[in-house]
């Protein structure tokens, strides 16, 4: 075994690296964390030291409160941090805001854990940053073939084409409230659309925590504010909502009139899911890699070994290891391929939440 193969090992916790003492994104409260993205399954409330770039850091205080860890500790992207003797670097991974790679070294030896990525480009956080390793540490979320993902400028294309078509039709959009609510919004910004975009309350907190890190997400307005009276109710036709996925369906957006129900998500490119959601208008959009995202950086990194967390792992390791790469399955419980990384939308605090 490489000194490299021994710098990270899979605890119940997580990915642990015993001779800096500290976790990456542990599943459980622990003494040191290095935490790579804001979301909930690769970060939790609880850990003694929070090592993290200070977007996430934003993102963790919104969500949990200020005092969700006694140490927080901000890093720039491509600082380097001695940790017992281990050196952390992170690097973008073109996520979410805030969004690394956590770059583990010591005595010549590195292994990139990537936590969630994806390669294409988002007008609302930093691109991927490839960095060469001996080792390095893959998501799998969409790890299949039928898992291609379209080009973005085409999905929301078909959101605005639906708007002219059905003018008298409010759309509601659900998104995941941390990145993807945010991605969609700027998108639809790029390709011209200047409208007010309504929000639902629980998407409020953190498209402000966005605007305060410098993206500009346009006019955003709180759909409450429209939902008392059905006078008021009528701005909804022709406009576009944002709502969690968890309130496409529910008493909340009944009050919103005629719908075209859309949602974003690499999951909609499975036909079944949509028609379980009741999704009129499918849009496959997604912050994690695509099949081709995956292979190709494994590729271009062509690392000694790669492991793969979660997901599709078997898929990914078994091309990889028939394309030439050495790879293994980690099989790291916790996180949720799912709801990639939310979890359901608390329930509104007003009657128009």
């Amino acid at each position: 075994m490489t000194k490299a193969e021994t710098l990270l090992r899979t605890t119940p916790a997580g990915l642990y690296c015993p001779a800096g003492d500290f976790h990456v994104d542990p599943v459980r409260p622990v003494a040191r964390a290095v935490i790579t993205h804001g979301h909930s399954d690769h970060a939790r409330a609880g850990h003694g030291a929070v090592l993290a770039t200070k977007e996430t850091l934003a993102i963790m205080g919104a969500r949990y409160g200020e005092a969700f860890t006694e140490n927080p500790q901000a890093v720039a992207y491509g600082d380097a941090v001695t940790v017992n003797g281990v050196t952390v670097r992170l690097v973008p991974a073109g996520h979410v805001l805030g969004s690394a790679q956590a770059v583990v070294e010591q005595s010549g030896a590195r292994v990139v854990v990537s936590g969630d990525y994806k390669r294409r480009r988002d007008p609302t956080c930093a691109s991927f940053e490839p960095v060469p390793c001996d080792v390095f540490i893959t998501e799998a979320t969409f790890g299949l073939p039928v898992f291609r993902h379209p080009p973005d400028r085409d999905e929301i294309g078909k959101l605005l084409h639906s708007l002219k078509t059905f003018p008298e039709r409010c759309h509601l959009v659900g998104a995941y409230a941390l990145g993807k609510a945010q991605r969609v919004i700027a998108l639809l910004r790029e390709a011209g659309y200047a409208e007010p975009i309504y929000l639902h309350g629980a998407m409020q907190r953190l498209c402000d925590l966005y605007v305060a890190h410098g993206v500009d997400l346009g006019d955003l307005r709180p759909a409450a504010d429209h939902m008392k009276t059905p006078l008021l109710r009528k701005v909804f036709e022709g406009a576009i909502v944002m709502a969690p996925p968890s309130a496409l369906n529910d008493l909340w957006s009944r009050r919103l009139g005629d719908v075209v129900t859309c949602f974003a998500s690499g999951w909609m490119r499975v036909r079944a899911r949509a028609r379980q959601r009741l999704v009129e208008l499918p849009l496959i959009v997604s912050d994690h890699a695509d099949w081709d995202e995956l292979t190709a950086t494994a590729q271009e990194l062509s690392p000694r070994q790669l492991w793969v967390t979660h997901g599709e792992e078997e898929a990914l390791v078994h091309w990889a290891n028939t394309n030439g790469l050495h790879a293994q399955a980690l099989h790291l419980v916790g996180y949720d391929e799912e709801g990639e990384g939310e979890p359901a939308a608390p329930p509104p605090v007003e009657a128009g939440a």
